[in-house]
């Protein structure tokens, strides 16, 4: 475990043991310490809030990396807070003395040196001698791809006879170019004596609209003149039975 950043503990590097139960994760696990530090007593069971010394506030969910994480985060607390089962209170400057002699630090069961199971990140991986040439300078390469060039739009030689003024390029927004002059499409010859389809569609809709405007007018009096004969009728009876 690598000590907290901006603490006399910065730098250093702690190996501990983890004893889990065999109720776990239903039980927390116990931490014991075995590099020396200036801050937990070496071999002892550590009493944190995720140990096994309280067990109530244990949470299932929470795992060995939890453990961890708080076995981190109580490196730096002084004072009551830092009091309990396996706490020591060292001086500063003895707990720094500690942490740079903590790298070399070799764990009697693993015969390992901190540094060699926790090294130092890196800030950028070296390329390995396998990798091609080609292949090691890829990463900046793709950081700093260029744009593609586009080439300049030469115009076409003229042909013989024809003008060879320059031509300027007025392409629009969409490359669209006004001077340009398109092809024109297929032309349908049209005879003298034979209308177009879309004059004679127009004729016969003005020829239409005139019938309907002819009839409206007439039904209004074919409608009063209808009127007029069934009143004389009316009347014509009333009388009759009058006399």
């Amino acid at each position: 475990m690598r000590g907290p950043l901006g603490t006399e503990f910065e730098g250093g590097l702690y190996h501990f043991r983890i004893l889990l139960p065999a109720e776990y994760p239903f039980r927390p696990p116990s931490l014991m310490m075995l590099t020396p530090n200036g801050r937990f007593e070496l071999n002892t069971k550590i009493c944190i809030s995720f140990t096994n010394y309280h067990e109530e506030e244990w949470q299932p969910a929470w795992g060995v990396r939890t453990a961890i994480l708080g076995l981190q985060g109580f490196f730096p607390l002084k004072g009551q807070a830092a009091s309990g089962v396996g706490s020591v209170e060292n001086p500063i400057s003895e707990r720094k003395r500690l942490a740079l002699l903590s790298r070399e630090w070799v764990c009697p069961k693993c015969q390992q040196t901190n540094l060699g199971c926790l090294p130092d990140p890196t800030q950028q991986a070296a390329p390995t001698l396998n990798q091609p040439e080609g292949l090691r300078g890829l990463s900046r390469a793709e950081d700093q791809v260029e744009p593609p060039v586009i080439p300049p739009i030469t115009p076409a030689p003229t042909a013989p006879g024809h003008s060879s003024a320059p031509e300027t390029s007025t392409l629009g927004t969409f490359g669209f170019d006004p001077s340009v002059s398109r092809p024109a499409g297929p032309e349908i010859p049209i005879s003298q004596g034979q209308d177009s389809p879309a004059a004679s569609h127009t004729e016969a809709t003005r020829g239409s609209l005139q019938t309907l405007h002819h009839r409206s007018h007439q039904s209004p009096l074919l409608l009063d003149t209808v009127i007029c004969v069934l009143l004389v009728l009316v009347v014509a009876l009333l009388c009759r039975r009058v006399l």
